[in-house]
């Protein structure tokens, strides 16, 4: 096994099971604990674990939101699939959200140049992708830019939405589990992506499987507010009848 996809097994580990230890690491991968150390200071140098005495924990689990960049780098097959998955939703015209967020992001990339659409958004880095295509109607929402998610929050932005209506809002979310619905680590953004769903006549989360089961500070949704969800295959067995148990019809890709 190749550096790259063991440190992606213990990144997946460390996400599901909230911690990781050298011990246990070593043994199962049949290799030295400076292996598996310099393994978590890769993954802690890209801002995705933290270590601590004896292994490491995700950043989630601290409580950290990392940033667009550092969540862009992960999981990008998945993200791609998800993303891909996604163009079915689209309306044949009409008018979308776009959640600020790294899938989101890929779903902006490759919105057809077949079809009119108006896309509103809050995120600065899917307005600066949208910008060249000529068959976008681009509405980007305004409000303070929070620099960690390139993401624009408060009262403007929340104005612009409770004036909107769309056909189909794509979201993004830190964690969605049954018991505690769609989180995130900040309430700003939190209030955003409620007058998002609020907008939308359909929504759709776009969230890869290490989302599912984590919970976060700020609650914005429950699962029965969504319409669809569309993760990977990556994800639990059992977490998918849980949430369509819920209300919402589960995609897996």
């Amino acid at each position: 096994m190749y550096a790259e996809e063991r440190q992606k097994v213990i990144l997946e580990r460390a996400r599901r099971d909230g911690r990781v230890d050298v011990t246990g690491l070593a043994a199962e991968f049949d290799v030295t604990y400076e292996t598996i150390r310099r393994d978590l200071t890769a993954l802690e140098r890209h801002g995705v674990l933290r270590r601590v005495h004896g292994g490491a924990i995700p950043v989630e689990r601290l409580g950290f939101e990392p940033t667009l960049n550092v969540r862009d780098s992960v999981l990008t097959e998945e993200k791609e699939r998800i993303a891909k998955a996604a163009l079915a939703e689209l309306p044949d015209e009409g008018a979308i959200l776009l959640d600020a967020g790294s899938t989101t992001g890929r779903l902006a990339e490759q919105l057809p140049a077949d079809r009119e659409l108006t896309v509103v958004t809050n995120s600065l880095s899917i307005a600066l992708t949208l910008t060249p295509r000529t068959n976008i109607n681009l509405m980007l929402l305004g409000g303070r830019l929070r620099t960690r998610t390139q993401a624009t929050v408060d009262a403007w932005a929340l104005r612009a939405l409770a004036e909107s209506y769309v056909d189909v809002a794509f979201m993004a979310s830190n964690g969605v589990s049954v018991e505690r619905g769609l989180t995130t680590p900040d309430p700003a953004e939190a209030e955003v992506k409620r007058a998002m769903i609020a907008s939308a006549r359909r929504s759709v989360l776009l969230a890869d499987h290490t989302k599912v089961g984590n919970d976060h500070f700020a609650r914005f949704a429950a699962v029965e507010d969504l319409d669809l969800v569309i993760t990977d295959t990556g994800l639990a067995t059992g977490l998918a009848e849980e949430l369509e148990a819920s209300g919402p019809r589960v995609q897996v890709v």
